[in-house]
């Protein structure tokens, strides 16, 4: 089994989560988050001051997904996340040693 970890923009959250349903990938995380990235944050403009915005808002989707579906879950999300702009967001693939169903107790990939 793998998780998928995608940090992406917030605007892009629902076309990713629809793209993935579309595919079968129902089940999934999806949690608020803050970062930056290579580009540093933005500058903002207010009342004719300037802030530096260094931790912008993101979504963080998690998927686990048998190994022969991580590949497909990975090009559905970059697929549909990109813009092409800095601050697209990442990827990340991760082993999972095993998932349990608390409640029946299944694991492995029943389970997910």
């Amino acid at each position: 089994m793998k998780k998928v970890e995608a940090i992406v923009r917030v605007e892009r959250a629902d076309i990713v989560k629809k793209a993935l349903s579309d595919e079968g990938f129902i089940s999934l995380t999806l949690t608020g988050v803050k970062g930056r990235g290579v580009q540093g944050g933005i500058i903002e403009k207010y009342r004719g001051n300037e802030y530096l915005v260094d931790l912008l808002p993101k979504v963080k989707l998690e998927l686990v997904v048998s190994d022969e579906d991580g590949d497909a879950v990975v090009k559905i999300i970059s697929e549909n996340a990109v813009t092409g702009k800095p601050g697209d967001g990442k990827i990340f693939v991760i082993p999972v040693e095993d998932s349990i169903r608390i409640r029946t107790n299944e694991n492995g990939k029943k389970a997910i």
